[in-house]
């Protein structure tokens, strides 16, 4: 005869949890073991090895946090998600970017929450997520409506290589594609934000996009490298 401890834990939802913050991690492990209806397969930060120990824990949530953006920079989720379809990813994120969140979308992300969310939103989003259900936080659900909209339009749109772009900008419009935030295109380079910013503006005026997330896409359909 099953436990009743033994019962729970049987139907809860298995999650990893990846954070390159500690004390995020160790609060979220500590908040979440006291959920009967959630159960940690794996926890740990990023590095070369974390593709084979996810694939391994074989969780139905994979919950990241903002800086575990890298894994898709460098194809790393990509493969993961090709291999294990069935796994659900939940983002924890520093920032509402409105670029960043759509191309976390894009790349498969179905669940996104910003740092400041509740220990209950958190858990109520890890049991959206494990249904299939996608979660954003309603200050960013606009963004998607919007970039709904405009892929009805985009087609009109054409970004030719070098139409009246700098090096500069083409450089940067190489860097949008992969979900980099003002403030980590300005590191990058080397320059202000205000900069990054004042150059994306003339961008998105010069080809007649709506917002970022519709440059990425421009970018990614024009094939600039």
């Amino acid at each position: 005869m099953l436990s009743e401890r033994t019962h729970p834990l049987e139907s809860a939802i298995t999650i990893f949890l990846l954070a390159e913050n500690r004390l995020l991690r160790e609060a979220l492990i500590r908040v979440l073991s006291k959920k009967d209806d959630i159960h940690i397969v794996g926890s740990g930060s990023y590095s070369p090895q974390v593709l084979p120990q996810v694939l391994h824990a074989a969780p139905q949530v994979l919950v990241i946090d903002s800086v575990s953006r890298a894994l898709w920079q460098n194809g790393i989720m990509r493969r993961l998600l090709d291999s294990k379809p069935q796994i659900k990813v939940l983002m924890i994120s520093m920032e509402a970017d409105e670029g960043v969140f759509l191309r976390m979308v894009q790349e498969g992300v179905l669940g996104y929450v910003l740092s400041d969310a509740s220990a209950a939103d958190v858990w109520r989003a890890i049991r959206c997520v494990a249904a299939g259900e996608a979660v954003c936080p309603p200050s960013l659900s606009s963004a998607l409506f919007r970039f709904v909209a405009a892929q009805n339009s985009i087609a009109g749109i054409r970004l030719q290589r070098g139409q009246d772009f700098s090096p500069r900008q083409l450089q940067l419009a190489q860097l949008i594609r992969q979900g980099l935030s003002n403030k980590e295109l300005a590191a990058q380079l080397n320059l202000s934000e205000q900069t990054v910013k004042n150059h994306v503006h003339r961008m998105l005026r010069k080809v007649g996009a709506p917002d970022r997330a519709t440059m990425a896409e421009l970018a990614v359909r024009s094939n600039i490298n």
